[in-house]
C-alpha cells in the first residue's frame, strides 16, 4: 500500500479518531499527539489492512486502547467527556442560555457515568457508530452495549428530571 492509498483509506475516519481522543484525552495537543500515533501505527501495518473488515473499526480500537494507557499512564482518574459539537441555528437568547444549562449538565451527569457508558455514549450518540462497531471496538457483544446505552441514557434522563423538576419549585 502506497501513501496515497493510505490517506484514502485513514481519511474518512481520521477526524473520528481525533474526536475520540479528544473527549478521552480533554486536551487538544495531547488529542493530535494521539491521532498521529494512532496514524504512525496503521502505517506500519499498512500491509495487512486490508485484511480487517473494518479498519476504521480497528482504528477507533487501537485509539481507544491508546488514550486509556495515556490516561493510566498519567494517572488521571477522571476522564471527560464534553460535548461540544452543538449548534443551534437562531434561538432567542433565552433559549439558548436554557439549552446551553441543559448542556452543561448532560456534560456533568455523562461525567459521572461509568467508564464504559460514557464511552458507548460518546461512540453512539455523538459519533453515530452503530452497534456491531461499538461491540467491535469496545469488545463486548451488542446485547451488552444496547443494555450499557439504556442504563446510561436511562441515569441522563433521571438526572435531568430531578434537576428540572428542583428547578421548578
Amino acid at each position: 500500500m502506497n501513501q496515497v492509498q493510505f490517506l484514502e483509506l485513514t481519511s474518512p475516519f481520521k477526524d473520528k479518531l481525533f474526536r475520540l481522543a479528544k473527549r478521552l484525552l480533554i486536551s487538544t495537543e495531547e488529542a493530535e499527539d494521539a491521532t498521529q500515533e494512532v496514524l504512525v501505527k496503521l502505517w506500519h501495518k499498512s500491509e495487512s489492512l486490508n485484511g480487517f473488515n473494518s479498519v476504521e473499526a480497528f482504528a477507533m480500537t487501537i485509539t481507544k486502547n491508546h488514550c486509556l494507557d495515556q490516561l493510566k499512564s498519567k494517572r488521571v482518574n477522571n476522564i471527560k467527556i464534553v460535548h461540544d459539537n452543538y449548534a443551534d441555528t437562531t434561538p432567542s437568547l433565552e433559549k439558548k442560555i436554557e439549552d446551553d444549562d441543559s448542556l452543561d449538565w448532560v456534560g456533568k451527569i455523562i461525567n459521572q457515568l461509568p467508564e464504559q457508558q460514557r464511552l458507548i455514549i460518546q461512540m453512539r450518540d455523538i459519533e453515530q457508530y452503530e452497534f456491531e462497531e461499538i461491540a467491535k471496538i469496545m469488545q463486548m457483544n451488542e446485547t451488552a452495549i444496547r443494555v450499557a446505552l439504556s442504563r446510561a441514557r436511562k441515569k441522563i434522563r433521571e438526572c435531568m428530571t430531578k434537576i428540572n423538576n428542583y428547578g421548578m419549585e
